[in-house]
C-alpha cells in the first residue's frame, strides 16, 4: 500500500486501517483542518476528578488541550490518565474528548457508541461538574466529577 492510498480516508463510521479506529470525519482545530479518530472501544467507567477544583480544561472543542491540562494534575484525573493511555495500531497519541468532540461523533458516527450509557468528556463546565454526552437522545448532560462514566479516546491529525 503505497503513502497515498494510506491517506485515503474510509466512508464515516468505518474502521481506518493503520490510523488507530473509526474515521469521524474532518473538524476544525486550532492547527487546521483535521482528520478525527475514535477509539474502536471504550476504555471502562472511570471518574472526571477533581472535584471542588477548577481547572482551565474548559475547551468544548479541543480535548487535546484539555487533557493535557488535566494530565498536568499528576493522578487526579482518571478520565484524563485512561484515555492519553490508550494505544492503537501504533499511535499513542489518544486523549479525552471534549464535548464539541462527543457531540461530531454523535453527529457523524452514532452507532459507534452505545446508546445505554453516558460517555464522559475532558470538558469541566464547573468545579464541580463535567460535561456528558448521551448517545441514545443526543443530549448534552452535566454530571459530578466523582461519577464513574463511559470513556472512548480520541485522537486527531492534519488533513
Amino acid at each position: 500500500m503505497n503513502a497515498q492510498q494510506q491517506l485515503t480516508p474510509p466512508a464515516i463510521g468505518e474502521v481506518w486501517p493503520g490510523q488507530g479506529g473509526i474515521y469521524g470525519g474532518l473538524r476544525q482545530y486550532p492547527e487546521g483542518m483535521c482528520h478525527v479518530i475514535f477509539a474502536t472501544e471504550d476504555v471502562g467507567r472511570h471518574a472526571y476528578g477533581d472535584y471542588g477544583i477548577s481547572t482551565e480544561a474548559t475547551s468544548r472543542t479541543d480535548g487535546r488541550a484539555n487533557t493535557a491540562i488535566l494530565i498536568a494534575r499528576t493522578g487526579k484525573h482518571p478520565a484524563a490518565i485512561a484515555a492519553a493511555a490508550y494505544t492503537a495500531d501504533g499511535h499513542a497519541d489518544f486523549y479525552l474528548p471534549a464535548i464539541g468532540e462527543l457531540h461530531h461523533g454523535w453527529q457523524y458516527a452514532p452507532e459507534s457508541f452505545s446508546e445505554e450509557w453516558y460517555y464522559l468528556s475532558s470538558s469541566q463546565y464547573s468545579a464541580y461538574g463535567a460535561y456528558l454526552m448521551g448517545f441514545e437522545d443526543g443530549w448534552l448532560h452535566g454530571d459530578d466529577k466523582t461519577n464513574e462514566r463511559v470513556v472512548r479516546p480520541v485522537r486527531r491529525f492534519l488533513q
